[in-house]
């Protein structure tokens, strides 16, 4: 899970190709208090600027030259990088966020949103929450579960109970102690179940999770717990 600065300020890296758009979600970040640590207008200096500056957040859109952001999300997330992606795009195509999520994206916002939605979606992506706008999760669920013929007896209940908690934001050690379980059994659960939900990344498991009735959540809601 991403951390804030010990004042509760979240860093974020901004990546976008479009400069004036980098300084108003700096304005608007900044006078809520957080930091923004660096900024990129394509994808690879996006990739490189995480593993340089180690920002707990990205917010990342994906029109990139170069390296577009979703693929530098997913390039990101496949050398276990612990930053927490927020996409940002002009795009609410169901399968284009459905693409986003399965790279590793924890949140998708269109750039119809304010900025102080904005600064909101990144404090809460800071909190371990998975953000989506209300109208873009009912058609995003659909697409990421249209082919996957999973059901919910797939899952065992421990690999349930496991989900849940990570659901709920604990990290994989709180998990083992809070079901009297190793590290290492914690692991072998949520890898057998993100297999299950033929999941790439946790948010993906999680909203499969919600569409298939392990775990209960609202997902007409605009934030889902990760």
């Amino acid at each position: 899970m991403a951390e804030p600065t010990l004042d509760g300020a979240a860093r974020v890296l901004l990546v976008d190709d479009h400069a004036l758009l980098r300084d108003a979600i700096r304005v608007a970040l900044e006078l809520a208090g957080h930091e923004v640590v660096g900024e990129a207008s394509d994808g690879y200096e996006a990739i490189r600027l995480v593993e340089e500056l180690h920002p707990p957040i990205v917010l990342m859109d994906v029109t990139l030259p170069e390296l577009d952001g979703i693929e530098a999300t997913r390039r990101l997330n496949a050398r276990g990088s612990d930053a927490r992606v927020i996409i940002l795009t002009m795009h609410g195509d169901p399968a284009l966020v459905a693409r986003a999520v399965r790279a590793g994206a924890c949140a998708y916002l269109t750039k119809s949103f304010s900025m102080p939605e904005v600064v909101e979606a990144v404090e809460k992506v800071a909190a371990g929450e998975v953000v989506l706008s209300p109208n873009l999760a009912g058609s995003m669920l659909r697409e990421l579960t249209s082919s996957a013929g999973v059901r919910r007896d797939l899952i065992t209940k421990r690999e349930a109970e496991a989900l849940e908690l990570v659901a709920d934001g604990y990290s994989t050690r709180e998990v083992a102690s809070r079901l009297l379980v190793t590290d290492r059994t914690v692991r072998g659960d949520l890898s057998s179940a993100y297999g299950k939900l033929e999941a790439g990344s946790r948010a993906e498991a999680v909203l499969d999770s919600v569409r298939w009735g392990v775990i209960a959540r609202d997902v007409s809601s605009s934030a889902i717990r990760s």
